[in-house]
């Protein structure tokens, strides 16, 4: 068997992820998973802030003095983890690690936590506030990870899943609403490495609307995703990463379109849209951080684990150089799992979703 210099560096890298995290995560074969100890370990994450009302951005519009108090009057489910979409997203991971591995030991507190935030008259209040000037509050970011959330809610085979979901589908229908309202009026496409990505927002959205049947979501998206990238070439992708990039937008994209186009016409797009994936000489170094308590710079970690999901999707449906392109995303887990946890606020209290996400595409 030929070892590529991806390989080599892939087992390094996982040695270096194995001897120190050896009891949170076990490697079979190419494959990295989470152990009880370290579903356990990355749940005490979003545990940690989930209500914790301060520190808090917010990213409301002020119409007059009625929003100016706490936080979690307006906000009453996602108020914690410093933003309104790291909490969501936050509660989007302790749901699919209590659907993956039950016997958490922290099971019962996430049950409590859950149904205390995602209560009906919580999400009531939630429901409010996307009106009238704040009727693009955490547009498409945001709106985007409330969707998976409770596209995993939905998938949840427990009464408490059921009652959950029940409780978030108004506003998971409000935001619906507010995609196919808006993806009409765009003239062009948000091509950035931060929240606004609207390949990203695409994405996931797309993913929630294939499983609930929303036509209507799913037509306008994917009539957004074709008059935007469909006739695109040579993504730029030597001119990443930005020094505050979370998401790839050339990766970002090519994992979105091959949930739009036909299997055939995807293998052709994305080699015209990145055809250096698909060279034997290409690498692409994983993003490198010089301080964890930078909100800016800490970014970066998430990009190697964004970039990691979105490689294992294109590596499936490529068509070519699958295994290429898998370890190449194998690195970019293994050079961001050490840091999920790096005891500094500004990092953990959004990473280890985007490491359940990575975990989560790796194994699809």
């Amino acid at each position: 068997m030929r070892i590529t210099l991806l390989s080599l560096l892939f087992a390094f890298c996982c040695g270096t992820l194995n001897a120190q995290s050896k009891a949170h995560y076990e490697t079979v074969g190419d494959h990295i998973t989470l152990t009880l100890a370290g579903a356990s370990h990355l749940a005490q994450l979003p545990l940690k802030c989930m209500q914790q009302e301060y520190p808090y951005k917010t990213g409301i519009t002020f119409a007059d003095s009625s929003l100016i108090q706490s936080p979690i009057t307006y906000h009453p489910a996602f108020y914690g983890c410093f933003d309104w979409h790291s909490s969501v997203h936050g509660h989007w991971m302790l749901v699919r690690l209590l659907k993956r591995y039950p016997n958490l030991p922290e099971a019962t507190e996430i049950k409590n936590k859950l149904a205390d935030n995602l209560s009906t008259s919580n999400i009531a209040m939630e429901v409010q506030l996307f009106d009238g000037l704040n009727k693009s509050f955490e547009r498409t970011y945001g709106w985007a990870w409330l969707l998976q959330l409770q596209a995993e809610l939905l998938s949840w085979d427990d009464p408490l899943g059921y009652t959950l979901s029940k409780n978030l589908q108004p506003l998971a229908d409000v935001l619906a609403e507010l995609y196919k309202e808006y993806l009409p009026k765009m003239n062009y496409a948000i091509r950035v490495g931060e929240h606004s990505n609207l390949a990203f927002g695409l994405r996931l959205a797309y993913d929630y609307a294939a499983q609930v049947d929303d036509v209507g979501l799913k037509d306008v998206i994917r009539n957004t995703a074709l008059r935007f990238y469909a006739q695109d070439t040579d993504c730029p992708l030597s001119w990443e990463p930005g020094g505050a990039d979370f998401l790839s937008p050339c990766l970002e994209e090519a994992d979105l379109m091959w949930r739009i186009l036909p299997p055939d016409q995807y293998r052709t797009w994305v080699k015209k849209f990145i055809p250096q994936l698909f060279k034997k000489s290409f690498h692409l170094e994983p993003g490198t951080v010089s301080d964890r308590t930078d909100g800016k710079l800490v970014h970066l970690d998430g990009l190697n684990l964004s970039r990691a999901w979105c490689l294992y999707g294109i590596a499936r449906h490529a068509g070519r150089n699958e295994q290429r392109l898998f370890e190449l995303a194998n690195m970019h887990l293994n050079a961001a799992l050490p840091n999920v946890a790096s005891g500094d606020y500004m990092g953990e209290h959004w990473l280890a979703s985007f490491a359940v996400y990575a975990l989560t595409a790796q194994n699809n």
